[in-house]
Order: structure tokens, then sequence, then C-alpha cells
């Protein structure tokens, strides 16, 4: 039985997507990836990207990509792919919550919001899809939210979209496993990133762990644990699910 285990879990030779992979889930998720044997390419707005991926070791890619332009995205992915000869997985990360009451949200905000969360995810999977089905497997995982499945004061866009990523996710599982492509969602409570710990910092943070029945928030290497698990060849016969890694605040 260890012999599956440790086949499952080996990435050698396998090329992974990650978007926000400069910092917080993205870049601990990249990490743990190498440490398998993957390589990574990571895309980000932030041009310290470069810098970032070469930290991970020889031969890891890093390019500044501003996810909302999708020239930009397809000219990055298929670079990848052929930089790398392939392409196996993605690892949708990027994302933004920018918050406010329902009826002072702007056009600006909500459209901001939902081309990161939403657009910039899907047609990131798009195209890693074409080279996917071109080899024949692939593996997607898409990050949501638990703001997907319940609802939060003044994260109306956030919660459209994080909702909205779950629905995609459904569809691409369905439409894809035919090529060999498993498409699965994660759902986090709060991560304690370094943007999570200074949003969360202090009486707010304590009030918010008092509503989560473990009684701390999540931490990255703990959804990376998760992302590896959904790549691996141990979850082949999972597709289109969302998993939901909130410390039990959506069973309430």
């Amino acid at each position: 039985m260890s012999g599956f285990w440790d086949q499952a879990f080996d990435l050698s030779g396998r090329c992974a997507v990650i978007t926000g992979g400069a910092a917080g889930i993205g870049l601990a998720c990249a990490s743990l990836l190498v440490e398998r044997g993957a390589r990574v390419a990571l895309l980000d707005r932030d041009p310290a990207v470069v810098d970032i991926a070469a930290s991970l070791g020889d031969g890891q890619l890093g390019l500044a990509v501003d996810l909302r332009q999708l020239d930009q995205v397809r000219d990055a992915v298929d670079l990848i792919a052929a930089h790398f000869g392939r392409l196996d997985y993605l690892v949708n990360s990027a994302g933004v919550a920018l918050l406010d009451k329902a009826m002072a949200v702007s056009e600006n905000a909500w459209d901001t919001t939902l081309d990161i969360n939403l657009k910039a995810s899907f047609f990131v999977a798009q195209t890693c899809a074409r080279h996917m089905i071109e080899q024949g497997h692939g593996r997607i995982v898409n990050l949501a939210s638990q703001a997907a499945v319940i609802g939060l004061d003044r994260h109306v866009a956030y919660c459209a979209s994080k909702a909205a990523v779950v629905g995609m996710t459904k569809v691409l599982a369905m439409e894809w496993a035919p090529h060999g492509i498993n498409v699965n969602a994660i759902s986090p409570t709060i991560v304690e990133t370094a943007l999570g710990k200074k949003a969360w910092a202090g009486e707010l943070g304590e009030r918010a762990k008092l509503q989560i029945p473990v009684g701390r928030f999540a931490q990255p290497e703990e959804i990376a644990g998760l992302v590896l698990y959904l790549l691996s060849d141990a979850a082949k016969m999972i597709t289109g699910e969302n998993v939901v890694i909130d410390g039990g605040y959506s069973i309430q």
C-alpha cells in the first residue's frame, strides 16, 4: 500500500500553473508542489513573482501578468506549455476582496471582483485546458471560499464571485471529464496569510474565531495540502466537488 501512496504523491516531471503565486495560498501551494517534484510557473501581477519563483529552485518560472487581460493570459500559458513541454496542473488562487455594504458597492468594485475572481479563473482554466486536452489528462483546482456557501456581511460581490466559481467548477468538471481532466474547488475559511493576519488582527479576528468550531483560522499550508491531494493520482475519482475547509463554520 505504501507504494501506491508514494507514487500517487510523486509529482516528478509534472508542470503546474499557479495564479496568485507570489504570496499567500498560491505561494504555499507552489512550495509544496516543488517539494513533491513538480515544476511550477507562477502568474501574478506583482513583478516580484519572477524572483519569488527563482527562489523556489532552478527551473521554476515566474511571469508578471494582469489576469484581467486575456491576451496576456493566453500568451503566458502558451509560453509555459512550450517552455516545459507539458501542462499538468492548474491552481487558480488569484483573488481579490473589495468589501462594502450592498447599498454602497460601486460598479468598479463589482466589476473588479468578478473580473479577477471569476472571469480570470475561467479563462485561465480554458486556456490551460486546451493543452490538457491535447495531452489527454490534467487537474484543475479553483480556490473558492466559504463565502461561496454562506452569506457574509459586506461581502456581496465576493460571495457572488465565489459562488459562481463553484458553479463554474461543476460545469467544467462535467464537460472535461471525458478528456481526462478533473476539476474541483476548495472553499477555505479565513486563512492566516500575511494579508489575512493584517485584515483580521485584534478583536475583530478574535470574534471571528469564536464562530469557528475548531477555534482558529486556517494556515496556508493546510490549504496547500488539500490542493496537493486533489491534484494527486489518489484523487482520480474526485471531480466537480467543492471541498469546504473551514473548521466547521458552515455546518452550524
